[in-house]
């Protein structure tokens, strides 16, 4: 008779449980934002960025949302490393929501510094995410088909979100009425979330799901001893 439980242990529900939470919230964000702004004026419209949307009716959406990321990955808990960098994310997911983005306004000695704090928290949170996609998610050892499948998945992510934020900032050479007719620093940004989700749900196993026996780490099935053991 096999020892090996079906499903994984409570711990492991958890952490997975978190991963889903994480990718799920980053998936939706760029989609419910713009489409509950249009429901909410009548328009069909994006702002700048994703960012914006802290200025405009979806305001509490847009702050919950990072919120509860944040809460996400400060709760997160697997190994030290990546304890460590999901907290700092947590953190820094938090300093983006209840920090606002600059406004098209013009800055005034306290709103300037803000929008500042803002970017950089932005930028640095996108940077761990991405070391979490090409260096913390992939998975070495014996390859298996499904192991190679997921670890392309989230080199691809992160090199999504590195690129994107790149073109994003690359973005800023056009001119206005070229940034205000495609938006280009909201797709960005938008890939950017997209990428970062996506790479979570795979690490939740929304997709591509292992078996117990099969995950490693923190995550593996428990054992029951032996029967020599109990005697």
């Amino acid at each position: 008779m096999d020892p090996t439980p079906d499903s994984p242990s409570p711990d492991a529900r958890t952490l997975l449980r978190l991963r889903l939470g994480v990718g799920g919230l980053g998936i939706a964000l760029p989609i419910v934002l713009p489409a509950g702004h249009a429901l909410a004026t009548g328009r069909i419209e994006l702002l700048s960025s994703i960012s914006s949307y802290y200025h405009s009716d979806m305001r509490d959406v847009f702050v919950g949302s990072l919120c509860a990321i944040g809460v996400f990955l400060v709760n997160y808990r697997y190994r030290r490393l990546d304890d460590v960098l999901s907290t700092m994310a947590g953190v820094l997911a938090v300093v983006v929501a209840l920090v606002p983005t600059s406004t098209d306004a013009p800055p005034t000695d306290r709103a300037f510094p803000l929008g500042r704090v803002h970017g950089i928290a932005a930028g640095l949170l996108f940077a761990i995410l991405a070391l979490f996609c090409l260096w913390r998610f992939p998975i070495n050892g014996a390859p298996t088909a499904g192991t190679r499948v997921r670890n392309a998945l989230y080199r691809i992510c992160g090199l999504a979100i590195l690129t994107a934020i790149a073109l994003a900032v690359a973005s800023n050479a056009l001119s206005e009425p070229t940034r205000e007719a495609l938006q280009p620093f909201f797709w960005c940004e938008a890939v950017a979330v997209f990428a970062f989700g996506v790479a979570w749900l795979v690490k939740g196993e929304a997709m591509f799901h292992r078996p117990p026996a099969a995950r490693p780490g923190p995550l593996a099935a428990p054992t029951e001893p032996s029967a020599t053991a109990t005697l």
